[in-house]
């Protein structure tokens, strides 16, 4: 085996998920071609790499790289090269040039251990200085990381999420716990993680890894929607992913049970829980309970007379079912508000409002996404937070874990709390939520049960219907407006189980037949681009959302975002770019979050130039690319309510392209239009509540492309994806109420 020392002169290929490189090494006088797994490399560094020769019959003579040590620069050239390459935060072409003419061969002395030195060189602040010496630091402790992870095949993608939850202490983090690496912030998957372990020298009968498979697989159901397993399938399938017995798993469990990790519920079959869910459920059957038997604060007076003076002013003729909604708003301290398109929710909230306003009393109104709370906002006329801005979200004085500045303590300052798109909630965030209403507030639920469960564990929005314990209004009258929408119509059929009614002429309901996922992609994009935009006048950068149940293949999200990216904002040379990954991200491109960021910090620019500050960005939330700095390394995002966000390229794995996305991803969200993908979609996901989910995001045209054949299963088939959750049967329990368990009866 043949070694060769030399610098990084180009990288002409990298791929960030398995760190696979194609580089020019410069050593002496030869320019050598290195190919092989290389992650992390930058141009500028000094590699020792072992390996041998191969000739490749396109690109001819090459050295194969079996491993690979990297050094940094040494020569003034070198060093200038490697910090002009972007690796360095803040340090871009021209001030890599300042700080090498400067400094010299003493640059990365200076970095690491005098950044205020940089200060000295016309235009750089101190401030500027000692964040670029936090940088070059940092991008040393990423390289140790991923020194280390690389000899166990963990690319450079997942070496930086582990350097970014543990920072300096990765690495004596990992060989602590290799289980971390299944934590859901890195997400590497348990058997990668487990043969570290093992090559670590971690007995594969010890108590710690079979506790950690456990966790890992309550874990794993947890990101599924489940609140906890039935312990008759929770050991068996540990069992098996550990090869493990039965008997030495369910002793590790009561080992699991003893450390307060999790909770078992007696039951038929016992149920196993992360003890956090536990203590949520239990929380949350407790707290409604308590309010649901806690008189309102404040009483209302006439509260038929101010009635009637809401439908004046407000120039409305409420349905019973409003009316009644509107008199139990009035009377009880928890209320729930359920209904599809056209039935006039936002009608009720608007009627609520007033009724309580009239009376003097302090309202707050909440949904659970950014979009969802602006459309809130926008269709009520009063200001609307998401329940995370309302709960004041931040961080413990340490700043290692997010919490909640409002709680029992520090209790919400309303009267009345409304909160819409309830089905969007999970059981962490609505414990969090209760936390922060005091007894005596009125609290108004509303969302529509029928469509697609939280994202998130549970389905609390359900049980909390199905245990009978709350005071239920059910809003099923369609009005008159509404009823001539065929989206209206259709989404009460499919609702129904009823075939909708198709391609009626001047409709705002279109099916276009397609018989395979390249078909319909095609079509999708044909449709999104130039058919719709023409016929009904619709931006298809502002109105028009696609919509797709999967994200592999033909038809899938990562499809069709390249393929609508290619044609709504192709490559201009005045649009700058960054290559991550698969994807390009480029100036003006739509894009969404897919995570939560609790600490990313984001100003909203006010009409007189105000500009009010804060942190918090959530899955689900979309906007532009305003801005690409090449030297900053960093992206800028306008988010559709405002907030102005600036994100590094380290975290450019928490962005994805939006011309397409997930149904899921779509809830609570409201667009022009909606043009959905049905076909290449997997059996799990050919479900009624899917396809009503998707239609109802549209409020003046759907059009659903694909087969026939898969629209119809959908439309037929009822069956949700199972979730074993416990809120309607503790509710029940606790208030006395019959209960009709959905979870039990699967």
């Amino acid at each position: 085996m043949e070694q060769i020392e030399g610098i990084v002169e180009d990288i002409i290929f990298y791929n960030e998920d398995n760190g696979y490189a194609v580089c020019g090494i410069r050593a002496g006088r030869r320019l050598i071609t290195m190919v092989g797994n290389m992650p992390g490399i930058s141009v500028g560094e000094t590699l020792y790499v072992s390996g041998s020769w191969a000739v490749h019959q396109s690109y001819g003579k090459q050295f194969k790289v079996s491993s690979f040590e990297r050094r940094l620069p040494k020569t003034t050239d070198a060093i200038f090269k490697y910090l002009s390459s972007g690796v360095i935060k803040g340090v871009g072409e021209a001030t890599a040039r300042k700080i090498v003419d400067l400094f010299g061969d003493e640059t990365l002395y200076i970095l690491q251990f005098e950044p205020h030195r940089l200060s000295e060189i016309k235009g750089i602040s101190e401030n500027k200085a000692l964040k670029i010496g936090q940088a070059f630091m940092e991008r040393e402790q990423i390289r140790q990381t991923v020194m280390f992870l690389q000899q166990f095949g963990i690319s450079t993608i997942y070496a930086v999420k582990v350097w970014k939850k543990f920072g300096k202490n990765s690495v004596d983090e990992i060989k602590r716990n290799p289980y971390r690496l299944t934590d859901e912030d890195i997400n590497i998957g348990f058997k990668i993680a487990d043969r570290i372990a093992i090559t670590m020298g971690i007995d594969m009968s010890s108590r710690f890894r079979l506790q950690s498979g456990i966790l890992y697989v309550l874990s794993r159901a947890v990101r599924n929607g489940h609140v906890y397993l039935p312990e008759n399938i929770l050991v068996p399938y540990t069992a098996e992913l550990l090869n493990a017995s039965d008997e030495a798993v369910s002793d590790a469990l009561a080992s699991l049970v003893f450390e307060d990790s999790v909770y078992i519920e007696k039951s038929l079959p016992d149920r196993v829980y992360l003890s956090a869910f536990y203590k949520a459920e239990q929380y949350v059957c407790r707290k409604l309970n308590i309010l649901c038997n806690t008189a309102p604060r404040k009483k209302v007076y006439n509260p038929e007379e101010t009635l009637r003076e809401v439908e004046q002013e407000e120039k409305v003729e409420y349905d019973e079912y409003q009316r009644e909604a509107i008199r139990r708003s009035a009377l009880n301290s928890v209320l729930v508000v359920t209904g599809g398109p056209g039935t006039g929710k936002t009608t009720l909230i608007r009627g609520i409002i007033a009724l309580f306003e009239k009376q003097g009393m302090n309202i707050a109104l909440a949904a659970p996404t950014g979009r969802a709370a602006k459309r809130m906002a926008e269709t009520t006329g009063y200001e609307a937070k998401t329940i995370h801005r309302l709960l004041e979200v931040g961080f413990t004085g340490d700043e290692e874990r997010m919490e909640f500045k409002k709680n029992e303590r520090d209790p919400i300052d309303a009267d009345v709390i409304i909160i819409d798109e309830v089905s969007m909630v999970d059981i962490l965030l609505m414990q969090s939520l209760l936390k922060a209403v005091e007894p005596g507030t009125r609290l108004v639920l509303v969302g529509d049960v029928d469509q697609l469960p939280s994202v998130g564990p549970g389905r609390v929005l359900s049980d909390i219907i199905e245990s009978n314990c709350v005071e239920v209004i059910y809003l099923n009258q369609i009005f008159r407006q509404a009823g001539e929408s065929m989206i209206v119509l259709n989404a009460h059929k499919i609702n129904k189980g009823i075939y909708p009614e198709l391609n009626i002429p001047d409709s705002d309901f279109y099916f276009v037949q397609r018989n395979n996922p390249e078909d319909t992609a095609n079509a999708v994009i044909d449709l999104t681009t130039s058919h719709i935009p023409e016929k009904f006048g619709l931006d298809p950068m502002k109105d028009i959302q696609v919509l797709t149940p999967t994200k592999k293949g033909a038809a899938g999200v990562f499809s069709l975002n390249a393929a609508l990216q290619n044609r709504l904002n192709p490559k201009r040379a005045d649009l700058k770019k960054k290559q991550f990954r698969d994807m390009v991200f480029r100036e003006k491109d739509r894009v969404m979050q897919i995570k939560n960021n609790y600490s990313l910090a984001w100003k909203i620019y006010g009409k007189n130039n105000e500009v009010i500050e804060g942190e918090g960005v959530f899955n689900g939330d979309m906007g532009i690319i305003t801005g690409i700095d090449p030297e900053e390394n960093c992206i800028t995002v306008t988010f559709d309510d405002g907030k102005v966000c600036e994100y590094t390229y380290d975290m450019l794995d928490e962005l994805e392209l939006s011309y397409a996305i997930t149904v899921h991803k779509s809830q609570g969200s409201e667009f022009s239009a909606v043009v959905m993908a049905l076909s290449g979609i997997p059996p799990m996901l050919t479900c009624r509540n899917l396809l009503y989910t998707g239609v109802t995001r549209a409020c003046r045209l759907v059009v659903l492309v694909g087969e026939t054949r898969i629209l119809k299963k959908m439309v037929e088939n009822i069956t949700e994806k199972k979730r074993f959750t416990g809120l309607a049967e503790k509710l029940a329990t606790l208030s006395g109420s019959p209960s009709k368990c959905r979870t039990c009866e699967q």
